[in-house]
């Protein structure tokens, strides 16, 4: 089953009315989002998978897909 934000991905990707510009910052948004709640969730004593990498999974093949260049990491970024 896919998730909301799997679903938004796709939404975005299959979206004619959008220019790639746009696709890719409107998934570089849900991808700063899912990382901020994957750090989140990496210090909650929660469980182990936390889903978020799956999302993440999905927005970076979808900007793989529209040619976005991966962005530069600092060292405080997953």
């Amino acid at each position: 089953m896919a998730t909301f934000r799997e679903m938004r991905v796709l939404e975005i990707v299959e979206d004619g009315s959008l220019t790639a510009e746009q696709k890719i910052a409107e998934l570089r948004g849900i991808e700063s989002e899912a990382r901020g709640l994957q750090r989140a969730a990496s210090e909650s004593p929660m469980g182990d998978d936390d889903g978020w990498q799956d999302d993440l999974r999905q927005v970076r093949l979808a900007l793989d897909k529209l040619g976005a260049k991966e962005p530069k990491k600092g060292a405080a970024s997953l």
